[in-house]
């Protein structure tokens, strides 16, 4: 039964194959192969010359402060500053409608993760990837323009750092005059500064942004290769009046002003319309990113709950594998890294939910943002302004504190320039930092805690493999743990069985192999009867 239906689904499906793997005859070049439009590729490119800095009169001073080089900048940049302030770089949340909350303010500000929890009570270390200069507590002034860091964007020297713990203001040892004499367009090194450094370390959060895309083969990316196009971060994330498409999944909740591979590559890009027809339900990046963490490892787990381990002198333990990753530290706790790691795949429509500081524990574990999306979520039932995709996705888990008499999450107070000020990574007193947390906002804290499971899923975009690399059908239609093996409310081809379809099947073969019996037999007959 099993060999013909095998024998009816190769007869099927072998056209698709055939089709799914077809070359054009007279061999496409990779322009015309690949639909891009809002996009000049790197050989048509003029070089765009910039503004000399250095010329400028008003900034051949001697420089003492940041504030002072943003004044400066806007004497000739005029409002800018006031695009800047309306930005949720600046202001590091946004209003956002949540399914079931309302409208609510939603960003790195308030929003808990399970990686460093939240910056509350810890501003003063935490802003250090600010585009801003002394935000140190909840009293920071956001209409303040001289207070915008120009520079942490817009350096081109390579000179430029935020110090420790300084609330957002350069190192002392940077020559501010030399730097704001040395600004251009925004490079993938800016953006890096942050964005590869998340959570504390490099490719911690994201597990597809990371240093090594500042100079890597295509097999690592195939936009930002440097021996390709080289894509700086603003080539997809385009920028008017300072505010940029595109916005991070795991801190946003609407599905609106995104970046997406359609503003280049269009809803067709590929010469095959089968291929081009599996982007209605599946994402670009499903096919295109088959793993993730290419190079460096990446946090797959962090538990809290182990953090406080001290050598016998009282001393922090620091404790890493073989590949420099730390294992433990005594400040945070348990880490586990892994790195070409295979994504999880989900329905996703760009609708994200939060756990938000005031919401009760009602799921374990603790989902800290929620992918809305599933099969059923398309035609006249969807949610967006298209229906769900299978999209690739990191997810993060651990053990983060919470309050397990009002099953609320706690956003402990965890840094502090000097001990003795309840901040965990210097008093290692979790009831103190607790405590100290919820007071700065003001929030019920019960004094009993523990500590409790957390999932946060981050959908991957970067790290896109060349198209070789790919994934192929048989990596997804396939009953042998294909890649979306877990996703089970719709039916798969090549993974999917059905009673009524394989009965169907083996009903044609066996009527079939009838039928040729019937007309050999016949002819066989009407052979012999003849002579």
């Amino acid at each position: 039964m099993n060999k013909a239906f095998l024998f009816i689904a190769f007869y099927l499906l072998f056209p698709v194959f055939l089709l799914a793997n077809q070359t054009s005859e007279d061999e496409l070049t990779e322009e015309k192969r690949i639909k891009v439009i809002n996009y000049k590729w790197k050989s048509d490119r003029s070089t765009l010359s910039q503004a000399d800095h250095s010329t400028f009169e008003i900034l051949q001073q001697n420089f003492q402060t940041g504030p002072e080089v943003t004044e400066a900048c806007i004497t000739c940049h005029t409002k800018r500053d006031e695009e800047i302030m309306a930005t949720s770089h600046w202001n590091w949340e946004r209003t956002e409608m949540l399914e079931g909350k309302g409208e609510v303010p939603v960003g790195k500000k308030n929003i808990l993760n399970n990686f460093c929890i939240g910056v509350s009570a810890s501003e003063a270390t935490c802003t250090r990837c600010h585009i801003g200069y002394g935000w140190k507590d909840k009293n920071f002034d956001f209409t303040a323009g001289k207070n915008i860091d120009c520079l942490v964007c817009h350096d081109n020297s390579g000179t430029y750092v935020k110090g420790k713990g300084m609330a957002g203001y350069p190192d002392p040892s940077v020559n501010l005059s030399y730097v704001a004499q040395n600004v251009g367009k925004p490079s993938k090194e800016n953006c890096g500064v942050c964005h590869f450094w998340g959570g504390g370390g490099n490719n911690v959060k994201h597990g597809d942004l990371e240093v090594s895309l500042l100079d890597c083969t295509p097999d690592v990316d195939v936009h930002m290769t440097t021996e390709g196009e080289n894509m700086d971060c603003v080539a997809c994330h385009e920028t008017q009046n300072h505010q940029m498409a595109g916005k991070l999944y795991a801190l946003s909740s609407e599905n609106k002003n995104r970046a997406t591979c359609e503003q280049c590559h269009t809803n067709e890009p590929h010469t095959n319309q089968l291929l081009n027809q599996h982007n209605i339900r599946v994402a670009c990046q499903t096919c295109h990113i088959p793993s993730y963490a290419k190079v460096n490892g990446t946090k797959m787990w962090w538990d809290w709950s182990t953090a406080g381990r001290l050598d016998e002198n009282g001393g922090e333990i620091h404790e890493s594998d073989a590949d420099g990753n730390h294992n433990y530290l005594s400040i945070k706790g348990t880490f586990v890294y892994d790195d070409h790691v295979k994504p999880d795949y989900f329905w996703f429509n760009g609708i994200a939910n939060h756990q938000l500081i005031t919401d009760k524990i009602n799921t374990i574990p603790v989902q800290m943002n929620s992918l809305d999306g599933s099969y059923a979520d398309k035609g006249a039932r969807q949610k967006t302004d298209s229906p769900s995709k299978i999209w690739p996705v990191k997810v993060h888990r651990g053990k983060q504190i919470y309050d397990t008499e009002y099953m609320t999450l706690i956003q402990p107070k965890l840094w502090s320039p000097e001990k003795g000020d309840s901040a965990y990574w210097l008093d290692f007193n979790w009831d103190e930092a607790a405590k100290a947390g919820m007071d700065y906002l003001g929030l019920p804290y019960s004094g009993s805690y523990g500590f409790v499971e957390t999932e946060m899923y981050w959908p991957l975009n970067h790290m896109v493999a060349p198209k070789e690399q790919s994934l192929s059908c048989k990596d997804c239609h396939t009953r042998n743990n294909g890649r979306l093996a877990s996703l089970s409310d719709f039916y798969l081809p090549g993974r999917d069985k059905s009673n009524v379809l394989d009965g169907i099947g083996i009903a044609l073969v066996l009527f079939a192999s009838l039928g040729a019996l019937v007309h050999g037999s016949i002819r066989i007959f009407t052979t012999r009867s003849k002579v």
